[in-house]
């Protein structure tokens, strides 16, 4: 797995997403994106704080700069 790892700032905030595929009544892929909380960088840039408002039956989650 190729991970690509990008400096954070202290002030950065993060959307953290639970994503759903579906289709619709054509047959389209579609993607439902739930917001299910939030996540700070640490001061030093390593690490982040996540607070969640739900836990994702799937147990992924997607983390993306607000």
């Amino acid at each position: 797995m190729r991970t690509e790892v990008s400096s954070t700032n202290a002030n950065d905030r993060y959307d953290v997403l639970v994503v759903e595929k579906y289709e619709d009544g054509a047959g389209t892929e579609k993607s439902n994106w739930t917001r299910v909380g939030v996540a700070f960088a640490h001061k030093d840039g390593n690490g982040l704080n996540v607070e969640l408002r739900a836990i994702p039956v799937s147990g992924k989650l997607v983390i993306r700069r607000h």
